[in-house]
């Protein structure tokens, strides 16, 4: 029996090698972001809300949301839809200082659904003059262009 031994030459070798580093160059440039960075990114939008509310200034707070007739606001029982509608209600709700009081985030928890995508939990507080009202929140941001919005809030005030 005669056994045949196949020879790859080294050009077939050196093509196989370069292609696959090639491959693997095009995996890793076109992995997502890494998580962190937008977990970082969405914390920063939440931190400049926070600031915003507490000089007072709810357009700066508004610049958190998505500018979009599709960005939602659910509170108790109501929906409000569109961005200018959202900021509408926080301006009528809040008209002064005194009613804004100083707002507080805590326990924010970024789960990561997609690289454009994320779901954040937290505690909101608000310290005023006669009362301290708090509860929990729930937000879905999109990366945009211009960076993490949120197109989608859910809060809830504890009784």
């Amino acid at each position: 029996m005669l056994a045949y031994k196949r020879s790859v030459s080294l050009q077939t070798r050196l093509a196989t090698l370069i292609t696959c580093n090639i491959l693997l160059a095009v995996l890793v440039c076109a992995a997502p972001e890494q998580p962190s960075n937008s977990v970082a990114e969405i914390q920063s939008v939440l931190t400049a809300q926070q600031d915003a509310w507490n000089r007072g200034d709810i357009d700066a707070f508004m610049n958190g949301y998505a500018r979009s007739t599709s960005t939602v606001f659910v509170s108790g029982d109501e929906v409000t839809r569109g961005w200018e509608t959202v900021r509408d209600r926080y301006r009528e709700k809040y008209s002064d200082h005194a009613k804004m009081g100083t707002l507080t985030f805590s326990d924010v928890e970024v789960t990561m659904l997609s690289p454009e995508a994320a779901a954040v939990l937290g505690r909101w507080k608000l310290k005023r003059a006669n009362d301290e009202p708090h509860g929990r929140f729930t937000l879905i941001f999109k990366r945009f262009p211009e960076g993490w919005r949120i197109i989608h809030d859910q809060t809830s005030a504890a009784p």
